[in-house]
């Protein structure tokens, strides 16, 4: 009877260690072919671009999308010159700047939602671009980084704004975005510069993420696999996507911060916002809705506006 249960126990342990081998090496594949440079953006290409300038996806530079001013700008970042658009405020010398910062294999122009909301504002506005996008220096390891690669390139912008007489930033982050901008409020000396932070549908939880793409897609207990996944990352790569966790980093942020996100999103799951929302005593507005990802704004954009106006009224 012993030797039976011992038998019993031991193959109980096998399942077990292999589930935990097997759904790890499926995330990690999954995450690998996410964060590949290439295969996303040139599947987000195939789609018809909108003709509304403050639709997810529209191409086009902010004169012919909005009717701005702007300067085409080169920031120079570690791996070499990152293109930028830069949209000074209507009348001389504003004292308000911001950066936007977009998500995985996204674009400047995804900002324009938030541009015409600080532009009317009087924010000066910086559209930038960092590693592997379009116009900026190739990543040399190929892939995306979750945030762990591309918060130097912010910090560059935020050099370069703070040159041009904006020391104090508002920052706005999409997506990956936002795992770019918790990075840098982590690991930065310029992270002070950063007064007000909006973000949207952001990827602030890298584990979340993987739970919730893995349960999308049929892996047995996907929380349990989204572990497994991070470990086997932490020695195969692509990225340790294990330090790609930046949710305290938001809730102990003092200052302002709005967040938008849908209970739609296929790709960043809503509870990741809502454990941010929970931890956080600094001054906050939230826009939650049912949307997909990205598309809080579209959903209502009366409502979103007038949220991220009550926002600008506590970041100025």
């Amino acid at each position: 009877m012993a030797r039976g249960a011992r038998i019993l126990a031991a193959l109980g342990l096998a399942v077990v260690l292999l589930y935990l081998v097997g759904s790890g090496i499926i995330v990690q594949r999954m995450a690998a072919g996410l964060l590949t440079v290439g295969p996303l953006a040139a599947a987000l290409a195939e789609e018809p671009p909108p003709d509304d300038p403050l639709a997810l996806g529209y191409r086009g530079d902010p004169g012919t999308a909005l009717g701005l001013e702007f300067d085409a700008v080169r920031i120079e970042t570690e791996l070499g010159a990152a293109e930028g658009w830069f949209v000074p405020a209507s009348g001389e010398g504003s004292r308000l700047g911001a950066i936007y910062v977009h998500g995985i294999a996204g674009a400047r122009e995804d900002g324009y939602r938030h541009l015409s909301l600080l532009h009317a504002a009087g924010y000066d506005v910086l559209l930038m671009s960092y590693r592997n996008d379009p116009g900026a220096p190739a990543d040399p390891a190929g892939t995306y980084g979750f945030g762990l690669s591309e918060w130097p390139d912010l910090e560059a912008a935020v050099g370069w704004m703070g040159e041009r007489g904006h020391p104090d930033l508002l920052v706005v982050a999409e997506s990956m975005g936002g795992a770019i901008l918790g990075q840098f409020l982590r690991q930065s000396p310029r992270a002070a510069a950063v007064e007000a932070v909006a973000l949207d549908s952001p990827a602030v939880d890298s584990r979340a993420v993987l739970a919730h793409l893995s349960g999308r897609i049929g892996v047995p207990l996907p929380a349990v696999a989204a572990r497994a996944g991070l470990v086997v990352m932490a020695v195969a790569g692509p990225r340790p996507l294990h330090r790609a966790r930046v949710t305290e980093v938001f809730a102990g942020f003092d200052g302002p911060l709005f967040i938008a996100h849908g209970a739609g999103d296929s790709i960043v799951p809503l509870g990741s916002t809502e454990r941010l929302l929970a931890a956080r005593e600094g001054p906050t507005v939230s826009v939650i809705g049912a949307a997909e990802h990205l598309q809080t704004h579209a959903e209502d954009p009366v409502r979103y506006g007038e949220a991220f106006g009550r926002f600008l009224d506590m970041a100025d």
